[in-house]
């Protein structure tokens, strides 16, 4: 699931142009998420990555807006939106808790966000109040901000040892005014590695003036995990 709200400059003197993205979206094209971390004794160092592709057409919708105000009543668009975005968390940790049934890391590092987006539209239906240069055209927008991010991770055992949760949890601000992600679920562990099953969400909060206002992304996963 992803949803959020961005705004499209205006050209010139063309107006701006807002769409509430989970209003639009339904296809996902292509994601892939993958982490690596290695560590030495108590310190050690971990990163994430995160691409998504997703798009989707609406006809007949009234699902953006021209200016600061709605599209007149009488009007419908045609829409074609796409986003491709990277979200990269890069973190030192130090293991502040190593039981055998309970593993806890902090980690303090930053994460980026690089989103770039894609909006075509044509009206059709009672356009009069909208301007002439407005009524049909195309427009791209990219954000790409950093923030310093703080947060924790680990893994809980039960049962014979074999069954876990694993869970992380980070908070951070910079260039976004507030930024969250938290991921839990449950693993079992085999003798060359795990299986994880698992939920994860990323929030953004954006600063005032920005053009993508919020977004966050959201679902399930299920991952392979290799030691060595």
């Amino acid at each position: 699931t992803i949803s959020g709200t961005s705004t499209f400059p205006g050209p010139g003197g063309a107006s701006s142009v807002s769409v509430d993205a989970d209003t639009i979206l339904e296809n996902l094209k292509m994601t892939f998420m993958g982490s690596f971390e290695a560590s030495n004794g108590t310190w050690g160092g971990y990163t994430d990555l995160v691409y998504m592709d997703v798009g989707d057409s609406k006809s007949n919708t009234q699902a953006f807006s021209i200016g600061s105000r709605g599209i007149p009543a009488g009007t419908s668009a045609s829409l074609d939106y796409d986003l491709k975005g990277w979200v990269w968390t890069v973190a030192g940790t130090y293991r502040v808790m190593a039981e055998r049934d309970l593993k806890m890391d902090l980690l303090v590092g930053a994460r980026a966000l690089d989103l770039r987006q894609k909006l075509s539209w044509a009206l059709a239906g009672n356009v009069g109040p909208v301007a002439l240069p407005d009524r049909a055209g195309t427009r791209e927008l990219d954000e790409q901000n950093w923030d310093a991010v703080v947060g924790i991770k680990g893994r809980a055992a039960f049962g014979e040892g074999r069954w876990f949760v694993p869970y992380y949890l980070d908070l951070g601000a910079g260039e976004s005014k507030f930024t969250w992600q938290a991921m839990a679920g449950i693993g079992y562990s085999f003798g060359w590695g795990d299986v994880v099953a698992a939920w994860r969400y990323i929030d953004y909060q954006m600063k005032s003036g920005k053009p993508v206002e919020d977004i966050n992304f959201s679902g399930p996963g299920i991952a392979a995990v290799f030691r060595w």
